[in-house]
């Protein structure tokens, strides 16, 4: 006998059976899951690595976005606490659907509850679920493009069913002669059919049943097949870990977070976890044993000092917090990752603008290869994307060129070329970071499943000073117009000669 629990919403009672299976939910079981491998790739010693190394000391970033190494770990945790709180209130719903209160643990974990404070052995150990997380995903995304490969052929088989039975359409037979002499027909259409007199009819059928067989098969391998219980307890640990990976490792240094988790008791991780999922929803918050640190905002506070390629990541440290602090609110960190207005993200034009640039690229590889037709249509298309703003400030500076076009100068044109390959040097990257962190935000039903590490915010142009992209633009746009001019120019010579 199942028992429902009196604080279950109707529509999120409990399933059949203590064992039912994840069903149709898989498929968002898996996006979550997915969204959880991500996280935990993103936090391994060598992407974390590459995001001080490489993203925060990279010369575009720190020209447009800031040099506040302070100011973009806290953009990049906040990005990723954002990015785990979709994914714990996707793991939430499932857990209603067995009888477990994941929401109320996650809330817990994050107000940094004294009962709620994990291990960091419990990171260390998802490692090892990461494995058999990775194999229903890929079992799961597979099973998903099978059924929708089955789908198709099952439309083709109700088709061509139609077909064949629309022969013997017509009013419905009143006396029994008529009707068995209709039903004679209809038997004798099915066998001349499977008999093979159409052509493809057979081979259609066959292909279906292999891919019924296909399906079903995948359907044992994936999460499709998987007890709720078993899924929402995989995901809720690699949730739990991932949160405590990212307080150990920005906790020192990001004020908001909860202070770093207890060392181990005797008393294990799992089973206190084990404890916690079946808590049943909490009456009042949590209170946290120590507030968040208050930022400070002192000229003092912005340091950047070397890093270095091991951990700490920033030489300061935050003050650990006393027992006798007042507790803060709980930091926002979805409006933490608004961009300001004076941004290139702040004004809607990130993904405008890594179109241009990504434009401007090509175009300079056409030029460089001798496609002039090619290179002429997408200088065209490129004016064509640009803002009224940009489109003023490049003719204003192309019409001292236009006035006074001087001497077929190859040097000159030859001193533009290395001023814009100086600037896309580190403006295109910026622009293709930009292309994909917008893809990735977007992501269609064929790539929901990816579990890859995922490029940051803080290395777009979306949190570019817009004053400084949109200069950066216009001189490549110019130099590039004087480019084609000046080649243009040379060929009209060298045909005149």
């Amino acid at each position: 006998m199942v028992v429902r629990k009196p604080w279950l919403p109707v529509d999120l009672r409990l399933p059949a059976g203590p064992q039912a299976s994840l069903g149709i939910l898989a498929f968002e079981a898996a996006a979550a899951m997915a969204k959880l491998l991500s996280l935990h790739r993103s936090l391994s010693d060598q992407e974390l690595s590459r995001l001080r190394a490489d993203a925060m000391r990279s010369p575009g970033v720190a020209y447009l976005n800031s040099t506040d190494q302070a100011f973009l770990l806290r953009l990049a945790c906040a990005e990723l606490l954002v990015s785990l709180d979709a994914a714990a209130a996707a793991v939430a719903r499932l857990a209603l659907r067995c009888g477990l209160d994941f929401a109320g643990v996650y809330s817990c974990l994050k107000a940094g509850a004294h009962d709620a404070r994990l291990d960091p052995l419990l990171a260390k150990g998802l490692s090892v679920k990461a494995k058999k997380m990775e194999r229903l995903v890929a079992a799961t995304a597979k099973l998903c493009s099978e059924m929708e490969a089955l789908e198709e052929l099952e439309s083709a088989e109700r088709k061509m069913s139609v077909r064949g039975w629309g022969r013997l359409s017509g009013p419905i037979p009143q006396n029994p002669q008529a009707a068995a002499a209709a039903a004679a027909a209809a038997q004798q259409l099915q066998q001349q059919q499977a008999a093979g007199d159409s052509p493809g009819a057979e081979s259609l059928r066959q292909e279906l049943k292999t891919q019924q067989l296909k399906v079903k098969r995948l359907k044992e391998e994936s999460l499709w097949s998987q007890s709720y219980e078993k899924a929402v307890g995989l995901m809720a640990r690699a949730a739990c870990a991932v949160f405590v990976r990212i307080c150990s490792i920005f906790g020192p240094f990001v004020p908001g977070l909860p202070p770093p988790p207890p060392s181990a008791t005797t008393d294990s991780v799992q089973t206190r976890l084990s404890k916690l999922l079946l808590l049943h929803p909490r009456s009042g918050k949590a209170r946290a044993s120590s507030g968040p640190i208050t930022r400070r905002d002192g000229p003092s506070s912005r340091v950047h000092p070397p890093m270095s390629n091991s951990c700490p990541i920033i030489g300061h440290q935050r003050p650990s917090s006393g027992p006798g602090q007042n507790n803060k609110p709980a930091t926002d960190w979805r409006k933490v990752l608004d961009a300001p207005a004076r941004t290139v993200g702040g004004a809607g034009l990130d993904q405008q603008y890594a179109n241009v640039i990504a434009s401007a690229e090509e175009l300079l590889r056409m030029e460089a290869e001798g496609r002039q037709e090619e290179a002429a249509a997408e200088r065209a298309e490129m004016y064509e994307m640009l803002p009224a703003k940009l489109r003023a400030a490049v003719r204003s500076k192309l019409r001292e060129w236009w006035r006074d076009p001087g001497p077929l100068d190859e040097a000159l044109a030859q001193g533009w070329k290395d001023a814009v390959e100086r600037i896309m040097a580190w403006l295109g990257p910026m622009a293709r970071d930009t292309v994909q962190w917008q893809a990735e935000r977007n992501m269609d039903r064929t790539r929901r499943f990816d579990g890859a590490p995922r490029v940051y915010a803080l290395q777009t142009l979306r949190w570019a000073d817009k004053e400084k992209a949109e200069a950066a633009i216009v001189e490549v746009l110019v130099a590039l117009s004087c480019i084609c001019w000046y080649e243009e120019r040379r060929r009209g010579s060298v045909r005149l000669g």
